[in-house]
């Protein structure tokens, strides 16, 4: 019967909700995109005008694959999505959801012939990418980490994923790591959160403050400091600048014992990093793994592995929230 309906409804569509664009993509059972659009998330003010123009987007590539009777469902990725009711609350980044909550599944379900809409947070949407298309296929317990403007995580537990009980668990980004007046402010209100530090602007925000304390010679210091990026750091360790791979060691070995942490809560068979910071390759895991050693529980030793996510960089948020296409 299964086989019969996915010959019927062989397609979900994807959507990738940022908060610059939203991108789009019809997705089959292997993870192939199809068709992709795309239109701009802030460009609107009112949500029935972003769900009117991302329909109007959509009808081409639907028809490109046979039409919305090849359509299974439809899964989003976006910022402060609740699983459970199928909206966005209080999205700090989106003009038409920074101050209430939106029923954009509904809206989307309604505006599509009533096809089953899904909808979960963007880091939630890649571990389910994982699990579906990418390193995670067959296990059971991981956690995902995207390392992007943020510090997110998807946490999956015995093949499914982690929501507590009012759909916003998982937020990994925001655990304590310097506690008291040293701790960095965070985007989240609080200080010494793990996104203040191991995010891609924590990595340009230690470098700034390296530079101020020392004087020591860099790359580095050819930039207006406020000007630098993790890419910076990045391109500036793989040249051998010394204090640029000291960047990385710190961030690493605070991610390696955050992780410890984590692990003491879930016991992941694996972490799967994803992210601009990744390409830092061997910079970033190097020291990440040495710290996990250091500080897990002598039970958990050498029981998780640390990989890398195999899905494609460009693709990889549509493929994520098409996987909660199939779950529905």
């Amino acid at each position: 019967m299964m086989n019969d309906q996915a010959n019927i409804k062989p397609y979900v569509i994807g959507l990738d909700l940022g908060g610059t664009n939203s991108v789009f993509g019809i997705v089959d059972a292997r993870g192939d995109i199809k068709a992709t659009t795309a239109i701009k998330t802030g460009g609107y003010e009112k949500v029935e005008d972003y769900v009117k123009a991302s329909i109007e987007a959509l009808q081409p590539i639907i028809e490109q694959v046979g039409g919305i009777d090849k359509i299974k469902a439809m899964g989003i990725g976006a910022p402060n999505g609740n699983y459970y009711n199928g909206t966005i609350e209080f999205a700090p980044n989106l003009p038409w959801a920074h101050d209430c909550i939106v029923p954009l599944a509904k809206m989307f379900s309604e505006g599509l012939n009533d096809i089953p809409v899904a909808l979960t947070n963007d880091a939630n949407a890649a571990a389910l990418g994982e699990m579906v298309y990418g390193v995670a296929r067959g296990m059971k317990n991981f956690i995902v980490i995207t390392l992007g403007t943020g510090v997110g995580s998807g946490i999956v537990v015995n093949g499914q994923l982690l929501y507590g009980h009012d759909g916003f668990a998982g937020e990994l980004g925001h655990v304590t790591m310097v506690r008291g007046a040293e701790g960095r402010s965070c985007g989240c209100g609080r200080t010494g959160c793990l996104e203040a530090y191991c995010s891609a602007t924590g990595v340009a925000r230690t470098a700034r403050e390296l530079l101020a304390k020392t004087d020591r010679p860099s790359i580095l210091r050819e930039m207006n400091p406020e000007d630098i990026t993790s890419l910076d750091v990045s391109i500036a360790a793989g040249k051998g600048d010394e204090l640029a791979k000291e960047i990385y060691e710190f961030t690493g070995h605070m991610l390696g014992e955050a992780c410890a942490d984590f692990t003491a809560f879930s016991s992941p068979e694996a972490f799967i990093f994803f992210g601009g910071m990744v390409k830092a390759g061997d910079l970033i895991m190097d020291p990440i793994k040495r710290s996990y050693n250091e500080h897990v529980m002598p039970i958990f030793k050498g029981k998780a592995q640390f990989l890398v996510s195999g899905l494609d960089g460009a693709s990889a948020a549509v493929l994520g929230a098409s996987a909660i296409g199939w779950e529905v």
